[in-house]
């Protein structure tokens, strides 16, 4: 098998590769990516003990789908939007948004938004979406980076005194296992269609 066939993303095997017709699809695949980003973050399906917000789900997977350059202008775009004062974060509303809100308890995880969608393009473009296992291993590091500053800047805010994974980390286990699952089985399904297509 060789090298072109093992690496790259999703958003490379479709539409022009080079050129002005490969920046307006770019272009097109982030403002995409910005809403899909936007819309995820206010689904909410219940479950125990918290809601699951789809958000996190939108992130590992656009990044997985994008690779790190288009990813991370894609998460940029989205938090550029959020600062603008748009109504886009899970938690944000019109009475809390814009950088205030992004300087709040959230601050951490949106750093950590930032650095999992790097991550997992990162890891996508060496393969890594190709399969169930690797795939689960990449959302796993993806949690990671976005737990440890969110949990960091929770603890700089409100003091380590406090029970900071209580509040930031175990109410959402649960829901993220779930949406490691899925997110592990879809990328993989994605590529199989698309040897199929070529094929």
């Amino acid at each position: 098998m060789n090298s072109a066939a093992t690496t790259g993303v999703l958003a490379e095997t479709f539409g022009p590769r080079q050129g002005a017709a490969l920046r307006a699809k770019q272009v097109a695949l982030v403002i995409l990516g910005i809403a899909v980003l936007a819309i995820s973050a206010k689904i909410k399906v219940p479950m125990w003990p918290v809601p699951i917000t789809m958000g996190t789900f939108a992130v590992l997977s656009i990044g997985a789908a994008y690779g790190a350059r288009l990813g991370l202008a894609t998460i940029l775009g989205y938090m550029v939007v959020g600062a603008l004062g748009f109504d886009v974060f899970a938690g944000s509303s019109a009475e809390k948004f814009g950088l205030t809100y992004m300087m709040g308890g959230t601050g951490g995880y949106l750093v950590g938004y930032v650095l999992a969608t790097v991550a997992l393009g990162a890891l996508a473009a060496r393969g890594w979406d190709r399969s169930m296992g690797r795939m689960a291993a990449a959302l796993l590091i993806g949690n990671a980076l976005i737990y440890v500053p969110g949990l960091l800047w929770l603890g700089q805010l409100y003091g380590w005194d406090k029970p900071i994974l209580q509040w930031g980390l175990t109410p959402f286990l649960v829901g993220d296992a779930i949406k490691l699952a899925l997110a592990a089985m879809l990328l993989p399904a994605l590529w199989k269609l698309v040897g199929k297509a070529r094929g």
